[in-house]
């Protein structure tokens, strides 16, 4: 039996069954499986379930958007009803005024032969006399002048409260905000309380006395709420803005009252006068009559005006400019960023052409407030508080939105914030490995990886936008330093010998070298930053070799090296080869006889093992500090040599003295000067210069003292 639905009555039916409270999904299914004939026509029920899901979707949010605009009539008729019960209050203070101004008149009635007591009487009976109208004009032009003063000392709000002759401050005050959902303090603000809108500054700690624009909130859509004391939670009240709120906290239970106060009193104040203000709109007014004219080209003219007049007519009357600031906020409650953008983008496509009247200003102050909303939410997606997972395509949403409303700098500095904050939490959750060189490797791997997608995102993100590329370079560089901070923490505050120093930071300069990929060689940067602690090693283990040397060369004998065995010799052929000695043979005697001093050949050792792992740390700003520091342990040995040739008598130590004399100044020197000039690219002159005047060295024999 084939399942058969219509698009009809079928739909309706299948609609009841799944509303219906007795309905279990799994007998349904097991029904339906039964009722069906093959896989196509489960497929189509599939497809009419999904359609009357998605349907089902779209209702609710008609109907939620639907609430939500009844919610705000709703509020506004008790507005409107709050403003009429003011309006009452205020026709009964009258009549009350009118009562006593009756009982007052009877009273000077009764006082008319005595004026002077009726003036007394009138005066302790009414001390609040109504001002004039001069009186009154003073009055407003001193609120005028005292909003005026205050708002000079907010940075950034002279555009977005232009000046008019009815706006006037009403109150203002110290605040303390409150984050709504954990209750910490944020931030002390000052608040503004004109009669037709809240600015909330924040105050700069640089100046006394000054602030910076914070927000400013329209009193139509504002809604103070009083927050119940919970201690220490006092003195407390929140304003709601869709789709945001804020709470702050007053000084005092006095303060707290009088805010409330004032707000209320205010918001009654203004709807009042937009009430009355909309009432006189609405009466007819009669058209000026036109001056009689005798120019008979008069009605020409008129008549070639009246197309231009027409023309600066902008027509607002259309569905979507109506509904775009309430889609605007769905958008935005909704987190459809992209959304929101586009329907800016075809707003200012529309207006472009647009002369700038009275309504299109207004549309575009009620825009403008939710272009504000929208960039506070993006800036937060942006904020490293929030969560860094998901690498740097994580922010590309919301940094593309950014730089289509116009906010690229604030998008690049946000992202190069929001990937510091990421790759410092990266380095920070590193193990810290007893192997030093294990540590380093993925400290390197981690950063510098880091470094290139964060690059490769922000050449793709930023394409277009030449200028933010210099704020990036210097972001590098100070990821850079933060990055040359934990290594040299591990690689050089710890200690560690010369050769995992040197293997270190060649991992680090291979790493460095993938930046090229993109164009980016931060190399020069690596090397300015260890510079120091390289120094610092080269000369900590210059002095280590210096005291070894000195220390064998107090205990020298000038005896010959006897290894014992074939084996340990053939070893110490193969460590002098490996230092660059090829003719060392022509010092071995016979058995395991070497001819030269043990403190000759361990200086060799320790001095070929010191260049070569200086080389591996070698660039240009180093090459003084090498270079004297070998030059430094050469002399030690040269000086040894050169005072226990001129002390020693007996001639056979002198012999020997002068074969490993011999050896130092026509072997080791030289084949130190190739390695230097093989590892850095140019000879040594200082090298040079040592092996020429220990050559030409001249002995004082009545001196115990040498001068090389």
């Amino acid at each position: 039996m084939a399942l058969s639905l219509g698009e009809g009555g079928g739909g309706s039916r299948l609609r009841r069954q799944l509303e219906s409270g007795g309905f279990a999904a799994g007998e349904y299914v097991k029904q339906l499986s039964q009722q069906s004939d093959g896989d196509r026509d489960l497929q189509e029920h599939r497809q009419r379930i999904q359609a009357l899901s998605e349907e089902t979707a779209q209702s609710l949010k008609r109907n939620v958007y639907q609430n939500y605009r009844q919610f705000i009539e709703t509020a506004r008729e008790i507005s409107y009803l709050e403003s009429e019960m003011y309006q009452l209050s205020h026709i009964l203070t009258e009549q009350k005024g009118i009562m006593e101004a009756v009982t007052q008149a009877l009273l000077l009635q009764a006082d008319r032969d005595d004026p002077a007591l009726g003036a007394r009487r009138a005066a302790a009976a009414d001390p609040f006399l109504p001002l004039s109208a001069k009186e009154a004009a003073a009055s407003e032009e001193g609120r005028q002048r005292t909003l005026t003063t205050l708002l000079e000392k907010v940075e950034g709000c002279r555009d977005l409260l232009p000046e008019s002759p009815g706006k006037y401050l009403v109150y203002n005050g110290d605040l303390v905000e409150y984050d709504a959902d954990h209750m910490a303090q944020i931030q002390r603000v000052h608040a503004f309380l004109m009669n037709d809108c809240l600015l909330v500054a924040t105050a700069l700690p640089s100046r006394r006395g000054a602030y910076r624009y914070d927000a400013l909130y329209p009193l139509d859509g504002l809604a103070v709420v009083n927050v119940k004391d919970n201690p220490p939670m006092k003195d407390m009240f929140k304003l709601l803005m869709f789709p945001e709120s804020r709470i702050f906290q007053a000084e005092n239970a006095k303060i707290k009252k009088e805010w409330l106060e004032v707000l209320e009193e205010t918001k009654r104040s203004r709807a009042l006068s937009e009430k009355r203000r909309l009432e006189q709109e609405a009466l007819p007014r009669p058209a000026p009559a036109p001056p009689e004219s005798t120019n008979p080209f008069d009605e020409d003219e008129e008549e070639e005006d009246e197309p231009s007049a027409e023309e600066e007519v902008v027509d607002l009357s259309l569905e979507w400019i109506q509904e775009l600031p309430e889609d605007l906020d769905v958008c935005i409650a909704q987190r459809d960023f992209e959304g929101a953008v586009d329907l800016l983008d075809k707003l200012n496509e529309y207006l472009a052409d647009k002369p700038a009247s009275q309504p299109v200003k207004e549309l575009r102050a009620k825009v403008d407030e939710r272009v504000r909303q929208l960039t506070d939410v993006l800036v937060f997606e942006l904020s490293p508080d929030r969560s860094l997972r998901g690498g740097p395509r994580a922010t590309r949403r919301a940094v593309s939105q950014l730089i289509r409303l116009g906010q690229s700098t604030k998008a690049c500095e946000l992202f190069l914030k929001n990937r510091a904050a990421a790759v410092q939490t990266a380095i920070r959750q590193l193990r810290i490995e007893g192997a030093t060189l294990l540590y380093i490797h993925k400290l390197c791997h981690v950063f510098f990886t880091s470094l290139l997608e964060t690059a490769r995102e922000f050449e793709t993100d930023f394409a277009g936008n030449n200028g933010c590329y210099s704020a990036f370079v210097v972001w590098a560089r100070s990821s850079m330093r933060m990055f040359v901070d934990a290594f040299s923490k591990q690689v050089f505050d710890s200690k560690e010998s010369l050769s995992t120093a040197a293997e270190c930071v060649k991992v680090a300069k291979e790493h460095c070298k993938q930046l090229s990929e993109i164009g980016l060689d931060l190399t020069f940067i690596i090397h300015a930053l260890l510079v120091k602690d390289i120094k610092g090693a080269l000369q900590s283990y210059k002095d280590i070799i210096i005291e070894a040397t000195k220390h064998r060369n107090s205990e020298e004998m000038w005896r010959r090296m006897n290894l014992m065995t074939p084996e340990a010799l053939g070893k110490l052929r193969e460590e002098m080869r490996s230092c660059g000695v090829g003719n060392f043979d022509q010092y071995t005697g016979d058995d395991c006889w070497v001819n030269l001093s043990y403190t000759v050949v361990a200086f060799t050792k320790q001095t070929m093992a010191f260049l070569e792992e200086a080389l591996k740390l070698y660039f240009p700003e180093l090459h003084m500090v090498l270079l004297e520091s070998l030059v430094e342990i050469i002399l030690v040995a040269v000086q040894h040599v050169d005072y226990s040739l001129r002390c020693e008598q007996d001639p056979e130590k002198k012999a020997f003295i002068r074969q490993n004399a011999s050896f130092l100044y026509e072997t080791v020197l030289p084949v130190v000067e190739k390695r230097f000039e093989e590892g850095v690219g140019k000879p040594a002159k200082q090298l040079q210069d040592l092996r020429n005047a220990s050559r030409l060295m001249r002995v004082n024999p009545e001196s115990t003292t040498s001068v090389v």
